[in-house]
This record gives C-alpha cells, structure tokens and sequence, in this order.
C-alpha cells in the first residue's frame, strides 16, 4: 500500500510540475486572437462597451514616436457608468515578428474607478513599455533598451485590451457578483528607414 502511496505522490509531482512549467508568466503576450490579416485600426464591442485600438499609422519611419491608443466607449443605457481597474484599464503588450521578440506591458495593480460618460470615449495613448531579466540574451537587451529612441526597423503587432470590472451598486442592482471584462483586439504597424 505504501508503494502505491509513494508512486501516486511522485506523479503528482511530476503533474504539477508540468502544469507550473507551462503556465504563463505576469509579462506572458496574450496568445493571437486570430491569424487573419490586421490593420491600423481595430473595434471591438463586448455587452455595453466599445473598445478601440488605434495606431495612427501603419508605417513608421525609424526614429519616429508610435502614435497608438486605446479607447473605451460606454453605450448602455444609463447616463454614465463607474468602471473599476489597475492603473489604467488599458494594455498595450506586443511582439516584433521579425525578430520574434515581445514586447511586455507591465502595469501597476492598485485598484482605481473611473466614470464613463455615455457616448464619451476614454483614450490613453500607449507610452512604452518592455523589460528585460538578467538571463536574456545581448541582442533582446539591446532591442529593448533602443526602443527609448524610437522603434527600430520591424513589423509590430499589438495585442491591446480593456481590462475592467463594474460592481452592482454602478448598475443600480443588488447581485453580489462583479461584472468583468476583457475586450482583446490586435492592430498592426511597421516601421523601417525611407532612406533605404
């Protein structure tokens, strides 16, 4: 009995172990929502909200600023609605294909609310983001710290999302349980040098 015991400890282990190999880290991109084509320019609606994520162009010069922002539109039935949220309800992770190399978005977690007015957007422009650990390569390190200068040459795809709740009290019910969203949309743009 002992043996079995001992032999259905150890594969436990090894079952965990998988599982904690495999799972995503807090920097991790989000998977692609699909393989088809993207643009510059992205809606998505989930339930009362509207989500947008914009880049104002879909080609950069080397050097410029990436001009990209999320908006949030609320498009229910009352008059304004309080949302709860990190720091921002807007992610901004994304990954240079060519190089094949992310782009991680980390984000403070205190708890904020912010009150959307109907049919008034929020928008955040995306300030920059990506990071490094002492165990990654030369090449990624100085990808990562050039991107203070402006984004090198490559073809960038942004994997943005609002990521919210709203309580009952904001809705005016009484259900225990708070409403969560997560609205995904990917854009994409590139950059290289018109002097080439």
């Amino acid at each position: 009995m002992r043996r079995y015991l001992y032999m259905g400890f150890i594969l436990m282990l090894m079952v965990t172990g998988c599982a904690q190999q495999g799972s995503k880290g807090e920097d991790s991109i989000d998977p692609p929502l699909n393989n088809t084509a993207r643009g510059s320019h992205a809606e998505v609606s989930d339930r009362d909200f509207v989500y947008r994520l914009v880049s104002e162009k879909d080609q950069y010069n080397s050097g410029d600023k990436v001009k990209v922002y999320g908006e949030l539109e609320y498009i229910g039935e009352q008059d304004e609605i309080t949302i709860g949220h990190a720091a921002s309800p807007f992610y901004f992770p994304m990954k240079e294909l060519t190089r094949d190399y992310d782009i991680g978005y980390a984000m403070n977690e205190p708890y904020f609310t912010t009150t959307l007015k109907k049919g008034e957007p929020l928008r955040e422009y995306y300030s920059g983001g990506g990071g490094y650990g002492s165990q990654d390569k030369k090449e990624f390190k100085d990808f990562i710290r050039s991107l203070q200068d402006g984004y090198p040459d490559g073809h960038y795809v942004m994997y943005g999302s609002a990521d919210f709740m709203i309580d009952s009290q904001s809705r005016g019910e009484t259900q225990a349980e708070p409403e969560n969203y997560k609205i995904q949309a990917e854009i994409e743009f590139s950059v290289s040098d018109q002097d080439k």
